[in-house]
């Protein structure tokens, strides 16, 4: 089958479509026949050599995190997922290779029916993401909640799903989304300077949580939040040193706690997500989408971080 994968750390250009032996459903697990999978923003740091200190890797490396897809083998012990079902969900974080032809999912959801194909395949990792982010901020009803980066593939979900949980939502992002995140529910401001006097004049109540999917700014979502342990960043790896947690999250079968640092994967989130779809209170914003040959350029795009929601293959 084909699958996505890098041999060397570099540009985009060293993205490949290999053939490998198809993987296996085992026990406790599905495989699907992939129909779109989406392009991970990690695994640009990955893939470029960035985190190759802190996270050294055997190559060649499989991508791809998450995928939709028909059931086409279901493992010992699966009970209430059958052949020919239509379900989005996460590959192993250890195994990955969504990016393939077939895939392995250690973790699954029905596939909304309102969604397309590129909605469901890029799902899975913004609904996980957004989901356990907003759990440890413990946002609820009446919060004021800060989105920093709110127009990308993380922050376009995890605004839908804050206003769901009954929240008042800022979002940045460049003037051009504005009136996009409105759609979404959230208040729009532009990043930059100037961002905590802008947001106090949103917000003269005060922000209760701030969650950063864009990195940078630290030091003023402090400020805007009054308590660094009320920030949660997925994207600024100088975290530590401005005391804010930094959020990943530990494979589906490894517990958190044995893994310094990383938080528990917030898998009941496909639930909820599946629910909120079925009421037309969640959607997918798909930036592209690219066929396998065009990994390179998916990759591209997602380094512009200038794309609006999620960047998929389609297969």
């Amino acid at each position: 089958m084909r699958a996505i994968q890098f041999s060397e750390y570099g540009p985009p250009s060293v993205m490949q479509v290999a053939e490998v032996a198809e993987p296996h459903a085992g026990p406790g697990e599905i495989r699907i026949a992939v129909r779109a999978s989406g392009i991970s923003p990690g695994e640009m740091k990955l893939r470029s050599g960035m985190m190759r200190d802190a996270l050294p890797m055997p190559l060649p490396y499989r991508t791809g995190f998450d995928a939709a897809g028909v059931v086409d083998e279901v493992g010992d012990g699966v009970t209430g997922t059958g052949v020919g079902d239509e379900v989005f969900g996460v590959a192993s974080m250890i195994g990955r290779g969504a990016n393939a032809d077939h895939v392995v999912l250690a973790a699954w959801a029905p596939k909304p029916p309102a969604w397309s194909w590129e909605e469901a395949g890029g799902a899975a990792g913004s609904v996980e993401t957004s989901v356990r982010v907003l759990d440890r901020l413990a946002v609820g009803p009446g919060h004021t909640v800060l989105v920093q980066g709110a127009a990308g593939a993380v922050g376009t979900v995890a605004v839908q799903f804050a206003v769901a949980r009954g929240a008042k939502v800022i979002g940045t992002a460049s003037e051009h989304n504005h009136e996009f995140l409105r759609s979404l529910g959230a208040e729009p401001t532009t990043y930059g300077a100037g961002l905590v006097e802008r947001v106090r004049a949103l917000a003269p109540g005060g922000v209760e949580a701030v969650f950063d999917c864009a990195g940078g700014a630290l030091p003023d979502l402090i400020a805007i939040a009054g308590d660094k342990a009320r920030v949660v960043t997925i994207a600024d790896l100088g975290a530590a040193v401005h005391g804010v947690h930094l959020s990943h999250s530990a494979p589906v079968d490894v517990d958190a706690s044995d893994l310094g640092g990383a938080d528990p994967m917030a898998l009941h989130g496909l639930g909820l997500a599946v629910e909120l779809a079925g009421q037309g209170r969640l959607r997918v914003p798909i930036a592209a989408a690219f066929p396998l040959s065009e990994v390179a350029a998916a990759h591209e795009l997602s380094e512009t971080r200038h794309a609006r929601g999620r960047i998929v293959l389609v297969h």
